[in-house]
């Protein structure tokens, strides 16, 4: 085969990348991909239903651009699947090079359809230089979406778990607030029928209210290890049954009697700072303080994880395989892991989010970075967050969705 001219040669990489034949970069390479990050416009879909998850992801760009000449701009969706249906759509036009997508916030369901459907770039998780410091031999949940092994196709960058928050004012003249407050799913039909209209969850097919659904399945039925397999290899009714049981039951508790549902976990709170409810919960255990120092609650919000224990997982990034800016793609995925992303994260006035980080083995300066306001006290107490709920299967996800939806929507 003739090599190509000097001039050719020197118009090859431009040609290469404006046709969208360039090859795609090596992870491990990490210097070459370095190089080649600098200057791309990484396109990311991130859901943006809370403002402080925009800011953050502003601050993000900011420091990207500052550091590694790479244009981070934030694509706001209100809900993941969009972004997947976008690349499959480009995958059945035959788009497999110039795709609109760079990066995706995404894990569950979202993560085992692209997953399946061969729509991920890598994998490249492990090549990042900082993802060591996620030490995932000792803490497999980094490596682990939803029981889906991950196999270095998402990178880690936040965590969550049901969280339970109140106005201890409000609740004052029950007794102590805390012993009034329910202990287990059982607990919570009982406070809410002693309290009609003061707890309510979001309208399905919203992530929180979807996560409140699964809480409730995995306390309420006797036939847990079915919902860690997929949903085909299930008795679905009969294994869901005690939960339709148990809502039919708390509806009419609800705010609103259950006939109106918030939209989201931010509107919940809303309301919560309105005085219309009394108890609430989030996926973002530090929200609630979060909320207090911002005015949106008032300081009498106090957080608490039930004795039963609650639903948490690990929410990653993923990158499409037609995206044409990979590699910095897998920059921004790996400044996230840096430890000042991550406390940046953490911290109370940007967004309250807990660090994916192994920080005990961090170097000391580091370390103190991820310190928690002990003395805030809407914080949850030290090891609040020790007994943590596994993710059931992704498929439970879009069942129960479907399924709630059929059985409440328009009656």
């Amino acid at each position: 085969m003739r090599a190509p001219s000097l001039r050719l040669a020197a118009l090859l990489p431009a040609l290469l990348t404006s046709t969208g034949l360039m090859a795609a970069p090596d992870p491990a390479d990490w210097p070459a991909v370095l190089e080649e990050a600098r200057g791309q416009t990484v396109y990311w879909y991130a859901w943006a239903g809370d403002q402080r998850t925009n800011d953050y992801i502003d601050w993000v760009a900011e420091r990207v651009d500052e550091r590694f000449d790479i244009d981070l701009e934030h694509v706001k969706v209100g809900n993941t699947a969009e972004a997947v249906s976008r690349v499959l759509a480009e995958k059945q036009a035959g788009n497999d090079t110039a795709g609109n997508v760079d990066l995706i916030w995404l894990n569950g369901e979202n993560f085992a359809a692209m997953k399946e459907s061969d729509l991920l770039f890598g994998p490249f998780a492990r090549a990042l230089p900082n993802f060591a410091l996620t030490r995932p031999a000792d803490n497999p949940e980094v490596v682990t979406d939803f029981t889906l092994p991950t196999e270095g196709y998402e990178s880690p960058w936040g965590r969550a778990q049901i969280t339970y928050y109140y106005d201890s004012d409000a609740l004052r003249g029950n007794g102590d607030a805390h012993d009034a407050l329910p202990q287990d799913i059982e607990g919570l039909l009982a406070w809410a029928k002693a309290n009609p209209g003061r707890f309510t969850y979001p309208r399905i097919p919203d992530f929180t209210g979807s996560t409140f659904l699964k809480q409730a399945l995995i306390e309420l039925t006797d036939r847990d290890e079915a919902l860690y397999a997929p949903v085909e290899e299930s008795d679905f009714a009969a294994v869901t049954a005690p939960l339709w049981d148990y809502l039919d039951a708390l509806h009419p508790h609800l705010w609103r009697g259950g006939r109106q549902f918030p939209a989201s976990s931010p509107e919940m709170r809303r309301l919560m700072g309105d005085g219309a409810l009394s108890l609430a919960f989030t996926f973002t255990p530090s929200e609630p303080a979060a909320a207090v120092a911002d005015y949106e609650l008032p300081p009498s919000t106090r957080s608490y994880v039930p004795d039963s224990g609650t639903l948490g997982n690990v929410h990653f990034i993923a990158i499409p395989y037609n995206s044409p800016h990979q590699a910095g793609a897998m920059v921004i995925a790996d400044y996230l892991l840096s430890p000042e992303a991550q406390a940046t994260k953490q911290d109370l006035d940007v967004w309250g989010d807990r660090t994916v980080l192994d920080v005990a083995r961090l170097p000391a300066e580091d370390q103190a970075r991820f310190a928690l306001d002990a003395e805030n006290p809407a914080m949850l107490p030290a090891g609040a967050l020790a007994r943590t709920l596994p993710e059931p299967h992704p498929s439970w996800m879009t069942s129960l969705q479907d399924a709630w939806q059929a059985r409440y929507v328009g009656r």
